[in-house]
């Protein structure tokens, strides 16, 4: 089988020969730590990115099938972008930045992490209609239609690709902040930030219609939200409804008039709380649910959802571990605890294993190689 086959398969609750090593990439810093300990060519170290050629020699040399990042999509954010600025430098270094959706953000020297939200531009009617509502506007540039016509022709046919529908929430929590999110919903000006919402995801809709009419065919399609966070979501469950499930439900409704039936969607934190709006509009794969937050909650946690959604073992959900106190680990006898606790979880059905999030620094080169060829031998 391929490894497209062997995903859509699983995901489908289909026989497959094995599972598919799969992982999402990895920290900058990694890379160089390996090339550094002579693991892997400098090369391969430098400019690698998701599903580029560099990435795909690397997962050659570490055993990897293939890296899950392959969605593919159209410019559906804010366009043109804001110009990317520095504001101010204070005394301890750190710079306030202008980025490219308008937020402002401190950036500390020697830090790599998400920089912190400092101040955004978007606080009111008259910023978001002069600065805002023109970049959130679809025309026909946004979407590569030449590629698409012929994508069919050129797509790799030996791991499964996804059409990105864009973000319905995350990307507006990108652009405001969770601050500026919170003070807008109870802006005296009551219809302004359903408006926002609205508009941009109006966009992203007409980007998704304009693909699909091209006649390009997907594997599955994908969200990206990161509206949660260790404690639930960053907004209330019943205004995220108000706000949102028209949406989700008429760009899902879209995508399986085009044969897509996978729908999946990105969201980190614990999410429970949201996936009735999602399950009841379409979406069907959750990518991931963060053992750092739900514990070793899975099966429990699945069952509940199913049993609520009258849809008990319908429910296709796909995980990828992010528990940091896990992430360098002392050995194989770890190693080979985590895939015990894999093939549990995987004869389940629907599920895909996956390492953390982005593999961090301290991950130890030859543990890695072991995990891609230990995960390859679960039968299912």
């Amino acid at each position: 089988m391929t490894n497209r086959e062997r995903a859509m398969n699983i995901l489908h609750y289909k026989p497959v020969d094995r599972m598919p090593a799969v992982h999402f990439g990895y920290w900058s810093e990694l890379l160089t730590e390996w090339a550094e300990q002579g693991k892997i060519p400098r090369e391969l170290a430098e400019g690698n990115y998701d599903n580029s050629q560099k990435d795909k020699e690397l997962d050659k040399l570490i055993g990897w099938d293939f890296n899950w990042n392959s969605c593919t999509g159209t410019n559906n954010g804010l366009w043109p972008h804001f110009e990317t600025k520095v504001l101010e430098t204070l005394p301890d270094g750190s710079r306030r930045v202008q980025n490219h959706v308008g937020l402002i953000e401190k950036i500390k020297p020697g830090i790599t992490s998400i920089p912190s939200e400092d101040d955004y531009l978007l606080k009111d009617r008259e910023a978001f209609e002069t600065l805002y509502r023109p970049k959130m506007q679809f025309f026909p540039e946004r979407v590569p239609t030449e590629h698409y016509k012929h994508f069919n022709e050129i797509r790799d046919m030996e791991t499964p690709i996804a059409l990105h529908l864009g973000s319905v929430m995350g990307q507006i929590r990108d652009i405001v902040s969770v601050v500026g999110m919170s003070y807008l919903l109870y802006d005296e000006d009551e219809d302004l930030f359903a408006d926002i919402v609205d508009t941009y995801a109006d966009m992203q809709y007409e980007c998704v219609k304009a693909v699909l009419e091209t006649g390009a065919k997907f594997d599955f399609a994908h969200y990206w939200e990161d509206i949660c966070f260790k404690n639930g979501p960053l907004l209330s469950p019943e205004i995220f409804d108000e706000l949102c499930a028209k949406h989700y439900k008429k760009r899902n409704d879209l995508c399986r008039q085009y044969g897509i039936d996978i729908i999946s969607l990105d969201c980190d934190g614990v999410t429970e709380k949201l996936l009735p709006t999602w399950f009841e509009n379409g979406v069907n794969t959750m990518f991931p649910i963060e053992v750092g937050v739900w514990g070793d909650q899975f099966e429990p946690a699945r069952m509940k959802i199913a049993k609520s959604n009258e849809a008990r073992n319908k429910i296709r959900q796909w995980f990828k571990r992010e528990k940091r106190a896990d992430n360098i680990i002392v050995g194989k006898a770890a190693v080979d605890a985590e895939i015990q606790r894999m093939k549990r979880l995987a004869s389940m059905g629907g599920f895909i294993p996956c390492p953390d999030h982005r593999l961090m620094p301290g991950t130890k080169f030859e543990l890695v190689q072991y995990y891609a060829e230990e995960i390859k031998k679960i039968q299912l």
